[in-house]
């Protein structure tokens, strides 16, 4: 990897740390989550940086894919274990990085170590030529050792240039791939746990959405904001709330664009069996010697 490349990763890193960590921060009894978001979103352009996807706030049984609207009045509560994911990209080149937290309790604590404790485990392994199925193996050996069940189809991902899930998954068990990580290469590495089924599915939007192509959605306006989507936000993640800044009637013409399948739109994935939900993420550089992690 070009030095500028790698320089460019590791200050979105950087910035996706500080990010994560004043969410975190943030999360309490009573705390409006469209507020929490939109002030890290905001230290993240402060910064310099872009988001490279919606801060994600994914509460309780909720594994993913859910950001805030516009109007949202969500709060969140005593007891909520709560999800936190953030990108940022500098010139395309991103930073993935999640954290749990717990709302005034501390019942979860060890879930919410399990898959932290994973991760730093899956970290250790990362050199050039190491097989993925070594390093999903770790991850669901360290989190069934703490008495939990890793999600099984949720993965981490290479990350490359405004693509946050390009080429091969890194899984979260052994499974039967054959890849093996590169060196110079970018790759998210996300372990989560569960009380529950270990598994997830969802078909509810989570108000985040992804441009696929141009077409016509035969509304002129509705046209032009697939037009300003696209320029903005490439082929990145965007939020419906980012929408209504320069386009009011966004929402409907939004849901026009994804019936049109003009944009996707992310389902909210939540554990089958409703069990709890910890998650932990760092964004990761394979190195010549073992990996450079840029979120830590």
């Amino acid at each position: 990897m070009k030095n500028e490349v790698h320089q460019k990763y590791k200050k979105a890193g950087e910035i996706a740390k500080e990010a994560r960590e004043h969410a975190l921060s943030l999360v309490g009894e009573g705390t409006s989550v469209l507020e929490l978001v939109e002030e890290a979103e905001n230290l993240i352009r402060k910064r310099g940086a872009k988001p490279a996807f919606p801060i994600n706030v994914a509460i309780d049984s909720i594994a993913a894919h859910f950001t805030p609207r516009s109007d949202d009045r969500l709060r969140l509560e005593r007891g909520n274990i709560v999800k936190i994911d953030v990108g940022v990209h500098v010139d395309g080149y991103i930073g993935d990085t999640a954290a749990t937290s717990e709302v005034g309790t501390r019942n979860w604590s060890k879930l919410i170590d399990a898959s932290q404790i994973a991760l730093d485990i899956a970290t250790e392994l990362v050199k050039p030529d190491a097989p993925i199925r070594m390093i999903g193996g770790a991850i669901e050996r360290s989190i069934q050792q703490s008495g939990y069940k890793p999600i099984t189809n949720l993965t981490g991902h290479n990350l490359r240039r405004f693509s946050l899930h390009s080429g091969k998954s890194i899984p979260n068990i052994m499974d039967d791939t054959t890849d093996k990580t590169l060196q110079g290469e970018a790759l998210a590495i996300e372990p989560f746990a569960t009380n529950g089924s270990g598994r997830v599915d969802g078909r509810k939007s989570g108000n985040i959405y992804r441009f696929v192509k141009k077409g016509d959605a035969k509304k002129p306006k509705a046209n032009e904001l697939l037009d300003r989507i696209e320029k903005e936000f490439n082929t990145l993640p965007f939020a419906e709330r980012w929408c209504t800044r320069f386009e009011k009637k966004a929402p409907a013409y939004i849901q026009r664009l994804v019936r049109r399948r003009l944009v996707y739109a992310y389902p909210i994935l939540s554990d089958t069996g409703k069990g709890m939900v910890s998650q932990a993420e760092h964004t990761i550089i394979v190195t010549k010697d073992g990996c450079d992690v840029t979120t830590q």
